[in-house]
């Protein structure tokens, strides 16, 4: 039996090298897409809590959420009260919001603070949590409620 030339020998080996970091990147998509359903998983545990499981409301922020993240108006306008509000100063209600946000490129921050939990607050489901929480919060905040039994985008406003 001879022996394995050397040069066989090393280019197998860089070979096996090369295709094991190949499979690295993989591995890493793997566990960030294993870490995202986790995270996804645990905001919607979170969201259950907060409305004690009211497949209602979760529902409707799911749609809300994805019709902002879309900037589709067409879904959006039924979603929203008559009087929706949208700016505090000079006030701002009704008519004209989706030109306002589109004018103010207010569509990122409305996404972030609807990816928030919601909390009860008076009359109101709000996000972010802080602003039911810190009478002294000042920032952006969006508030749904119930109008005859159906959830209802109430509000995006900031201060």
């Amino acid at each position: 039996m001879r022996p394995l030339p050397i040069i066989n020998l090393r280019s197998s080996i860089i070979n096996l090298t090369l295709s094991l970091l190949l499979l690295l990147p993989a591995c890493t998509t793997a566990q960030k897409k294993k870490e995202q359903a986790e995270a996804a998983e645990k905001a919607k545990r979170e969201d259950l809590e907060d409305m004690g499981g009211d497949p209602d409301f979760l529902s409707f922020v799911g749609r809300l959420r994805m019709a902002v993240a879309n900037h589709d108006v067409q879904t959006l306008a039924p979603m929203m009260t008559n009087n929706f509000g949208y700016s505090l100063n000079p006030v701002g209600e009704g008519n004209g919001v989706f030109q306002y946000w589109d004018q103010v490129n207010a569509w990122p921050q409305i996404q972030s603070i609807l990816n928030n939990h919601f909390l009860p607050k008076g009359d109101f489901m709000v996000a972010p949590p802080a602003f039911a929480i810190d009478p002294n919060y000042h920032g952006y905040r969006a508030g749904l409620m119930s109008v005859d039994g159906s959830w209802k985008f109430a509000y995006f406003v900031t201060d």
